[in-house]
């Protein structure tokens, strides 16, 4: 446990900062699951669906959540899988 006052505030805004990084990473995530799952059933929703995945990750690049050649590499994946 941290001991002095700017350890103390350090933890918290540590923890505030993996929370909204949590959350972005699961929206990221629950994007490219559902353009993974449509793509087998529906090519055309699959499409739209793509576009909001690319959103969810490039925000995710600029946050820092994740780097930018994971955020290429997750990109490049999904549009394979989509055409």
């Amino acid at each position: 446990m941290p001991i002095t006052k700017s350890a103390k505030k350090a933890l918290r805004v540590s923890l505030r900062k993996k929370k909204v990084n949590d959350s972005r990473k699961k929206m990221m995530q629950d994007q490219m699951k559902k353009v993974v799952k449509l793509v087998k059933t529906d090519k055309k929703s699959a499409q739209n669906e793509l576009a909001k995945a690319y959103q969810a990750i490039d925000k995710a690049a600029k946050r820092g959540v994740i780097k930018k050649n994971t955020a290429s590499r997750r990109k490049a994946r999904i549009a394979k899988l989509v055409k």
